[in-house]
């Protein structure tokens, strides 16, 4: 028994809980109603963009397939505008763009990263920054959906019609991506090595 306790008190301190405060140093947003998880929602994905714009361009580098490369470039572009249109929102709501780091992004972030270094043959090493990039797209889909539907609910309907304008884009860039894998992309990194 006193086994399973030291066992219970390591994985506690490797999993501290969320919802506890650790300190002076963290503050938690007060999220008392559906307006305070919005908002809270929108800083989110404000995080999420701002990284985005980090990372974009090292994957366009990293891409050996020209359409490839172009795509994130112009994604690049695209989620300058998701990130201006997340500020438009939160400042009609007399919100700064000021929250804590997107930690969901950050660790998808890293994995595109690693495959960025991994060494690689250059099909294959596209074949995993699409796998990287649509997982992008897929937690961007889910927070601006999300999102859209707070706003809906709450009768924002400028947000609504903002955030609907961006989760259809990050759609169709999903799309775009799955479509050069299956013509061209995974069908060179089938025939690699």
């Amino acid at each position: 028994m006193e086994a399973v306790g030291r066992m219970l008190r390591t994985i506690s301190r490797a999993f501290p809980d969320p919802y506890v405060a650790r300190g002076a140093k963290e503050k938690h947003m007060e999220l008392d109603t559906l307006k305070d998880l919005y908002i809270h929602e929108l800083k989110d994905l404000y995080s999420v963009e701002k990284q985005l714009i980090g990372a974009l361009p090292k994957m366009a580098r990293a891409a050996h397939d020209e359409k490839l490369s172009t795509g994130f470039r112009e994604h690049l572009e695209q989620t300058k505008e998701h990130a201006a249109r997340l500020e438009k929102i939160l400042f009609e709501h007399k919100q700064s763009t000021r929250g804590k780091k997107c930690k969901g992004m950050e660790g998808i972030i890293a994995e595109g990263a690693e495959m960025i270094e991994e060494e690689a043959d250059p099909e294959v090493k596209d074949a995993g920054l699409i796998a990287a990039a649509q997982r992008v797209e897929h937690y961007e889909i889910a927070g601006y959906g999300t999102a859209r539907t707070y706003a809906e609910m709450l009768g924002d309907n400028e947000g609504a019609k903002l955030l609907l304008a961006t989760l259809s884009e990050e759609e169709k860039t999903d799309q775009k991506l799955t479509q050069l894998a299956k013509s061209s992309i995974n069908v060179a990194a089938a025939q690699a090595g």
